[in-house]
Order: C-alpha cells, then structure tokens, then sequence
C-alpha cells in the first residue's frame, strides 16, 4: 500500500447492505461458509450474519485479522477499482488461495467511474485512487453502475480445451491464481512441494509469452516461493523452464518449475542447474 495509502478511505460509511451483496442474497447464490473481503465497515456480513449466513469479514484497515480458513462463497464488492494494479493481483490470488475448490467468488467492479487515476477524496481532502477493471471471468450480473463476475478455480472450469494445462482436471490441486496466470503442484514431484506456474493462454516457451503474462508470470513464481516456504520450510530452491526438444521439455506448453530443495537431498548440490549436462556441475 505504499503507493497507495488512502485506499481505506473510499470505504463508503453505509448504514446497509450493499447493493451487490443483496442482489446475490437474492438470487440464492450465497452459500456454506461466506467471507466479505475487503469488507470495509463490515455492514454486509452484518446483513448476512442476520439473515443465518455464517459470513467473516476481512479487510486490512478496519478489520484486519486474516482468515484461516477456506470458504465456500468469497464476496469482494467494489475493491478492485481502488486499488494499483499490484494490490489487484494480492487480492486476485489472496481470494483464490481462500476460496474451496468446490467454491465461488464473487468480484464486483464499478461500471459508472468517470475520471480514472487519482483524485482528492471529496470528503477526507486527500489523494485517493481509482480505475476501471476488467476481468476475464464469467459476468454474472451487469447494469449501468456495476458488474459482478463469478469466478471458480481454473482447474474446476471445463472451457473445451484439450491440453493438460489449458483444461487441468478437477482433482489438480491449485496453490494460487491470477487472471492470466495459475499455479498448481507438479503431478510428478522431484521434490516435496515441487510446484508449476503456469499461463493460461498456451504459448510453446516462456519467450513466446507476452509481456503481461511475463510479469504475471513472475507475481506468481515469487506468491509461491513464499507459500512453499511457509508449508515446507525448504533450504533452497531451483526455479526454471525447459525450452524445446533438445532442453527436455515434453509439454509444449509453458511452465515454470519451482523446485525446493533440502539439505541432503542430492550428495553433492554444487552447480544446481549446470547438472542439466552430468559431470559440469562440479567446477
């Protein structure tokens, strides 16, 4: 938040539920286990908490306790728009790793902003950000003034395509997820917490790759190195991708190997990589 420290004050003081949050309410799609985050005041989880929905509220500023548990229905209304491209991609990938693979989620987005960028806030006088957001899930809901998107894991959606990384299946554990990008657990380990990042758009090689997706790329790579080191407490870690034929790749398409190592678990590590070619590690 260091480019953007007002981002709290854009919380609207609401005394009700919000628009979005009793619009889904009503259409029945709010179920099991709920979290609002990015809940400001708190007043829809209020709501729902009233109405027998179990619902947890995070937010950073006001409350900022993070969940530890995972949740059948996330709900994240009208923070995206408020926030730097960087915290988007924190609240995309937060919201994934809490959301059940059986789960939903639901982002909601101004569609009414008329100035986009920074503005001093009409009431606080200080400067505070905001933009416009596509994402490229399913709209579920759009009028003139918002658009709620639904969103699952990539690996529980069928888009009707072939590859094994274009259309993972549903039993494919997923560590994180941004809109271009995803990370899941290798299905065949080197070692213990062997993970791949993975683009969803399928290109042959990391260069093929757009510049978006290479920086998401690197979002992701450096989400997971912290995961992987909270879960496996590793000592060290190989990190990269084979390219053609003659490298060893033998899915053609893009990925991304993370690798944790541990002391011990090879005789002799020196070289890492440069073991690729036996005998010209040790040099």
């Amino acid at each position: 938040m260091k480019g953007n420290p007002n981002a709290h004050l854009t919380a609207k003081e609401r005394d009700k539920v919000s628009y979005p949050t009793r619009k889904l309410y009503n259409m029945g799609v709010i179920e099991g286990e709920v979290l609002d985050f990015g809940s400001g005041f708190g007043k829809d989880a209020e709501f729902l908490n009233a109405k027998g929905i179990s619902c947890t509220n995070y937010d950073p500023h006001y409350a900022p306790d993070y969940p530890t548990q995972k949740f059948d229905t996330i709900l994240c209304q009208y923070v995206l728009n408020v926030l730097l491209p960087e915290e988007q991609a924190e609240v995309l990938m937060s919201v994934s790793e809490l959301l059940k693979p059986s789960g939903k989620a639901y982002f909601t987005v101004r569609r009414d902003l008329k100035r986009f960028g920074y503005r001093t806030h009409y009431v606080h006088k200080v400067p505070t950000y905001q933009c416009n957001v596509k994402l490229p899930y399913k709209t579920f809901f759009i009028n003139d003034f918002c658009e709620i998107y639904e969103y699952r894991h990539f690996t529980q959606v069928d888009n009707g395509k072939g590859g094994i990384f274009e259309n993972p299946p549903p039993d494919t554990e997923l560590i994180s997820e941004l809109a271009t990008v995803y990370s899941i657990y290798d299905k065949y380990p080197v070692n213990k917490g062997h993970a791949l990042v993975i683009p969803k758009r399928k290109s042959r090689n990391y260069f093929d790759m757009t510049d978006k997706e290479k920086t998401a790329c690197q979002i992701m790579v450096e989400r997971v190195k912290t995961i992987l080191e909270k879960k496996y407490q590793p000592d060290g870690f190989n990190i990269g991708f084979n390219m053609n034929k003659a490298a060893g790749q033998t899915v053609f398409h893009t990925h991304i190997h993370i690798i944790p190592r541990y002391k011990g678990d090879v005789e002799n590590p020196r070289g890492g990589i440069r073991n690729v070619i036996p005998g010209m590690g040790d040099y």
